[in-house]
């Protein structure tokens, strides 16, 4: 909670109870939240809190690094606390997005024609395929 109550402050953004309760809807989740699974978590506290405040709430936290946007397959995007460098997989067979970390994927370089053209700022790898559980299911 540091780190929010730090960025926050360092972006002048005031600190009021649904923002902390939306920030913790994300952080205590383990499964990438999309805005609707985080507005019926801050619900139960803040009955009168909009999806559309939540959702708004959400693209602020990842506009000053608070969390990051994961865009789904056809589905919602997702929100992740988890700004340490890692990578995620996202199951075909049940949708979740599974973190991952692989110090080899960290190493990938990036070619001389892309950084020419474009300025990269952060690398992370997307596979698809089948979770665990999925797999022993099939």
């Amino acid at each position: 909670m540091k780190r929010f109550y730090d960025i926050c402050k360092q972006h002048h953004l005031k600190i009021t109870p649904q923002r902390v309760a939306v920030y913790e809807a994300v952080s205590d989740s383990a499964i990438h939240p999309s805005a609707d699974l985080i507005h019926k978590r801050v619900r139960e506290t803040f009955p009168n809190i909009s999806l559309d405040t939540v959702n708004r709430t959400l693209l602020t936290f990842a506009d000053v690094g608070i969390i990051d946007i994961v865009e789904g397959q056809g589905d919602a995007r997702r929100f992740d606390p988890n700004l340490d460098e890692h990578h995620h997989l996202y199951c075909l067979g049940c949708n979740t997005i599974v973190d991952f970390y692989d110090e080899t994927l960290n190493q990938i370089k990036i070619s001389k024609a892309i950084k020419e053209k474009y300025t990269i700022v952060s690398k992370r790898v997307y596979l698809k395929g089948f979770c665990e559980n999925c797999s022993k299911q099939a």
